[in-house]
This record gives structure tokens, sequence and C-alpha cells, in this order.
């Protein structure tokens, strides 16, 4: 009994590991988008009913597909350690909600989040949203002191620009939306030109502004994503050639390099001092 599930799970496991399999998988995940999309236009009834089928189809195959997955897995109890197969568990089981009745709103909504399978599914994708994940906290300490210096300009432009125009610059909230529009480069001259004919000088405030919110702080979230995508992609590297990952950073590239040509000069000074004389 005990050979029968072992056979069992590693057919299971070739068949989830399989390519073949794995594009399928995709394939299905781009054709249940295109329902979703479908869905939205005006379409005959025949129409209708055709697309509830292939949308029960995918529902159907998406089921038996986690549960290959579940019984390939080795270790059962550590399948849900995973946020990647409790998101894809999520999801199939909310697509098994019905379509009609009070739970339609919900039903539509999961169908949709079923093409955010694409991304658990394709290793890259993966890799981005986990750096992504990863760089929020970093992230995070540069967007509060955005906020300080987007607060401290929304508090200099609402009590000199006020008078001008009160509804850009009526309050410090009001300001912030203003001052957002010209970070974003949305027209922002209008707004520096009005201010300029009572107060000349006001382009250094936005020029100030625009350097430390468009120029420095982008810069410093852009640097902060690629310093965690860098590292993603040498734990992913490193995975991908069973290096051990555990207790540190895995080794880069030169340093493997390094390493290898410290093993070729020790054998080649081995093999210099075994030939006889």
């Amino acid at each position: 009994m005990a050979s029968f599930v072992f056979r069992a799970q590693r057919r299971l496991k070739k068949i989830d590991s399989s390519k073949i399999f794995q594009g399928i998988i995709i394939a299905v995940i781009l054709l249940s988008a295109l329902l979703i999309g479908a869905k939205t236009h005006n379409l005959s009834a025949n129409i209708v009913a055709v697309l509830a089928l292939l949308d029960l189809a995918i529902t159907i195959f998406f089921v038996i597909e986690i549960v290959i997955r579940y019984l390939a897995f080795p270790k059962k109890k550590k399948f849900f350690h995973s946020g990647w197969n409790i998101f894809d568990t999520v999801i199939v089981i909310g697509s098994l909600i019905p379509a009609g009745g009070s739970g339609v709103l919900l039903a539509r909504l999961l169908r949709v989040f079923r093409v955010l399978r694409l991304v658990s599914m394709v290793p890259e994708l993966r890799l981005l949203i986990n750096a992504l994940l990863k760089a929020i906290p970093r992230m995070g300490y540069i967007a509060l002191l955005m906020f300080v210096i987007f607060y401290i300009y929304a508090a200099i432009g609402s009590m000199f620009f006020h008078q001008i125009n009160e509804v850009l610059w009526g309050d410090v909230s009001i300001s912030m939306l203003t001052l957002f529009r010209v970070a974003t480069f949305e027209d922002w001259t209008d707004v520096m030109y009005e201010t300029m004919t009572v107060h000349p000088l006001s382009w250094v405030y936005y020029l100030s502004f625009i350097f430390l919110t468009a120029f420095i702080f982008l810069n410093m979230m852009v640097g902060t994503v690629l310093e965690v995508m860098s590292q993603e992609h040498e734990i992913f590297r490193a995975e991908q050639h069973g290096e051990s990952v555990e207790g540190g950073e895995p080794a880069s590239r030169a340093q493997i390099e390094k390493l290898e040509h410290e093993l070729s000069e020790i054998k080649a000074l081995l093999l210099k001092q075994s030939k006889p004389n």
C-alpha cells in the first residue's frame, strides 16, 4: 500500500512539474481572462450559455489542478506554508461559489482574481512580486519622509498662496493635493505662473519641491526596488543550482567563479607535485 501511494505521488509530482502541464494551466488562465472580458459585452443568450459552460469547465480544471498539486506535495502539512499555495487555494475555492443569488458579486470578483494566478504560475513574475513585497517596508520610510516634505511645502503654500487661488491653496489638505499635481507634472506650470503674478520668486518654491520629490525621492524608491530585486535574483539563482540560502545571503556569481579558479589552481599544483622527478 505504501509503495502504491509513493508511486502515485511520484507520478503526480511528474505531472505537476511537467512543462506541458504548466503550459496548459497558463493557457487556461489566459482563457479565463478572455471570458471575463467577453462577459462585459452585450452578447446573445446562446453565447452567454456557452461562456457559462466554459467557465464551469475552467473551474473544474482549476480544482483538479490544485488537488494534483496538493497530492504531489511531499509534506502535506507544509503545503500551506507557502503564501502562493494559500492564494491559489482561496481563489479556486472562491470560484466554486455559484454565480447567481446573493453571492453573485463576490463570485464575479473571485473569478476576476483568477487572472492573478498567472503570477503564481510564472517563476519570474513571482520573483517580481516577492521583491516588491520585501521592498515595501523600506519604501515606507521613504514615503514617510515624502509625506513630511509634502506637509511642509503644503503649509508654506497655503500661507503664501491661499489669497491667490482658494481652490488650490485653501488649506493644508487641498495644498497637498495641488502639490501632488505638481509632482506628477499635470499642468504644474499653470499653477506656478498663477502664483508668480503676485510672488515673482515663487518658481523657487516649485522647482525645489520638484527636485526633492520627482528626482531624489523617486530615484530612492527605484533604487530600493532594484536592490531587493537583485537579492531575489541571487536567491532564485541559488535555488535553481541547489545552493543553500539559509543562514545568510547566497554566493554571488563572482564569488563562485573565484572559488572555481582557486580550486583549479590547487588541482594543478597537486598534479604537478604528484609527477615523478
